[in-house]
């Protein structure tokens, strides 16, 4: 008698809630996917499609024949990958430092790591225009890769700090006792030890780079074209093919959350292990 009631407060607590929560931040994707796969005469007639009577590729193959869309993936993957090299290169020697180091302002350089993330990034826009147009960096992947790092590295190098905080300093003196130099002891003995929370940063810096949308609309152009602004570029003055931009939405999402999927458990025990500590 008593464990019917439990369960079915239960249900309608919880379970309930959390099902539709789930279907509300999942609905629109699947509504892409489903669009994507469906014929562009049934999306002409009757509109976008919850599901499609008869599944097609045609979208897909048009995506790539008809645009230029594999080649701003490219772009996407090399502005990507480097905002990453460069973001973790900064951040783990960075965060080496204020974990290991005492000096004047280092709390309230850590503060300014922090107020930096709760501005919007639209407001950097303009001064990094004048910057990479003055420097003759527009329209490149270096431009791309210096402001999205902008962004990422503030937060890597506080998330960093606290992973590298849990790791005791008697493991570096230790190695300088063994004849290790500082920048020896950071190699061989913290870098193995910060190894997941390295990963786990890394896979952040990488998805924000990959989905970042306004500084590949300003600093870049008709050389450099990321995946997020040519999913924009789709969208016609007079039509929109919801089958052909259903298609790009689709395949755009695809490399973030495969990485997503296959290092998910690594990634959120990273960033909780580095969250204990410091």
């Amino acid at each position: 008698m008593i464990g019917k009631p439990t369960l079915t407060r239960r249900i309608l607590t919880t379970d309930l809630p959390a099902l539709g929560i789930v279907l509300l931040a999942l609905g629109p994707f699947l509504w892409m996917l489903m669009t994507s796969f469906t014929p562009q005469e049934r999306l002409a007639a009757v509109g976008v499609a919850i599901s499609p009577v008869s599944w097609s590729l045609e979208n897909y193959l048009r995506l790539i024949s008809r645009t230029s869309f594999l080649g701003n993936m490219v772009h996407s993957l090399i502005v990507a990958a480097g905002t990453t090299v460069l973001g973790l290169f900064v951040s783990v020697t960075a965060a080496y430092a204020f974990s290991r180091f005492r000096f004047a302002g280092r709390r309230v350089l850590m503060m300014q790591f922090l107020l930096v993330n709760m501005f919007p990034v639209v407001l950097l826009i303009l001064p990094l225009f004048v910057m990479m147009r003055r420097l003759g960096l527009l329209d490149t992947h270096a431009a791309l890769i210096i402001a999205n790092a902008t962004v990422a590295i503030p937060f890597s190098v506080w998330m960093l700090t606290s992973y590298i905080n849990a790791i005791p300093k008697s493991l570096d003196e230790a190695a300088m006792t063994d004849g290790c130099s500082r920048l020896q002891a950071l190699r061989r003995v913290i870098l193995p030890l910060a190894m997941p929370g390295i990963i786990s940063t890394g896979i952040y810096i990488f998805i924000t780079a990959w989905n970042e949308y306004l500084y590949a609309l300003t600093l870049g152009g008709r050389n450099v074209r990321t995946v997020t602004v040519a999913v924009q570029t789709l969208i016609g003055e007079y039509q929109i093919e919801w089958g052909l931009l259903s298609a790009g939405g689709v395949v755009g999402a695809l490399p973030a959350t495969i990485l997503f999927l296959i290092a998910q458990r690594r990634l959120i025990g990273g960033l909780t292990q580095g969250a204990v500590k410091g």
